[in-house]
């Protein structure tokens, strides 16, 4: 079965996040990349023109789906109950899918990097995914702030034992 372009894309932005998650920008190939979706690198340039365009739109979706993730796990439940299926959601998430290593990265290379533009596209990613939190959950904003604290400390943590990328 042949892939449209937009699916391949998606396909070509799941493996940079799972190889940027755990390489970090500087670290990560995108050689590596293209290994990983079975497609040549001339390819991959084809749908993102520099590795930074590949790794600032990877860094985008990581925050778009966790929002997902976590307004999905939240559904119709309210306070304290909704946050905690949000923490069982980001638990998986930490798991099975590197996004929240990924949001890390990209928090670490936009400072590297000194690259202000998207530290504001990050910035504002931020703000959209505790919005949505304090949204879907009703819970006061110190809640809120106590969940991305625990947030932060469990991506920490998976950071730290987090194994290297598997091979494509």
């Amino acid at each position: 079965m042949r892939l449209s372009a937009d699916e391949r894309r998606e396909t070509v932005l799941r493996a940079a996040i799972a190889e940027f998650a755990t390489g970090g920008y500087h670290g990560t190939s995108t050689e590596a990349i293209a290994r990983r979706v079975g497609v040549s690198q001339p390819y991959l340039f084809r749908l993102f023109p520099t590795k930074r365009a590949l790794f600032q739109a990877a860094a985008v979706r990581s925050f778009e789906r966790t929002a997902a993730v976590y307004e999905l796990a939240a559904a119709d439940l309210r306070g304290t109950e909704a946050l905690d299926a949000m923490a069982r959601a980001r638990d998986r998430l930490l798991a099975e899918e590197p996004l929240p290593l990924m949001r890390l990265q990209a928090a670490v290379a936009a400072a590297a990097l000194d690259d202000r533009p998207f530290a504001a596209v990050l910035r504002r990613s931020w703000c959209d995914l505790w919005d949505l939190v304090h949204t879907c959950s009703g819970a006061a904003p110190a809640e809120v702030t106590a969940f991305f604290a625990h947030e932060a400390l469990a991506t920490t943590r998976a950071a730290i034992t987090a194994p290297p990328a598997p091979p494509p």
